[in-house]
């Protein structure tokens, strides 16, 4: 399987950049961010407490979940549900569970048999997910600039909480025992700051 593995934290860029490259390369695309985000809406949906770690191990492999142009949860298309503000103060405490991380991990490696490869995007894809990937690339910015960025996609004048959200997330899923978020020892770092898609996904394939 060719397989490229594109990590990062929120607002680094690796959704643009992810669906850039692998459409250059002809592969299919997956964002592993909206299962863990689909596995909390579910989470919400059922009343279950977030931070119950037995009650969301056991809710985690029910779950039935497509992710594609539209995420579909249970039959239900929660494309635009699973970016609000209840779920995304949630999906840290949901994606720190290591039951819901090693059933994602597995639905992850399955996806990519299915596929034939692809391009894989997250925050444990080159270190845990697809270790022998044929390139594994670490996206990072500063933390105002992803803030900005967040700010910008979310139609939020107020930075000031989003940079503090980002800065709980950036602690929360680096900290985490269960696959934290880190650069792969053979990983392309990538700063992007002030620099253009274009120029990203260029640098990117060139490594190809």
């Amino acid at each position: 399987m060719r397989v490229v593995a594109i990590d990062g934290p929120a607002g680094s860029g690796k959704s643009t950049v992810a669906r850039r490259v692998a459409a250059a390369l002809g592969l299919a695309y997956l964002d592993t961010g909206a299962m863990y985000r689909s596995v909390a809406y579910a989470v919400l949906r059922d009343g279950v407490d977030p931070t119950d770690a037995e009650a969301v191990a056991a809710l985690a492999p029910r779950v039935q979940i497509e992710v594609g142009d539209r995420v579909i949860v249970d039959g239900v298309d929660v494309t635009e549900a699973i970016r609000g503000p209840e779920v995304t103060t949630s999906v840290s405490a949901v994606a720190a569970n290591p039951a819901v991380r090693a059933e994602m991990v597995k639905r992850q490696r399955a996806w990519a048999e299915t596929h034939g490869g692809g391009v894989a995007e997250g925050r444990d894809i080159g270190s845990v997910v697809f270790p022998t990937a044929e390139l594994k690339v670490y996206l990072t910015a500063s933390e105002q600039e992803r803030a900005r960025r967040r700010a910008d996609e979310m139609g939020q004048p107020a930075y000031e909480q989003v940079a503090a959200d980002i800065a709980r997330r950036d602690q929360v899923d680096s900290t985490r025992a269960a696959s934290p978020m880190m650069v792969a020892d053979d990983a392309l770092v990538i700063d992007t700051t002030g620099r253009t898609i274009d120029d990203i996904v260029e640098e990117v394939l060139s490594k190809l």
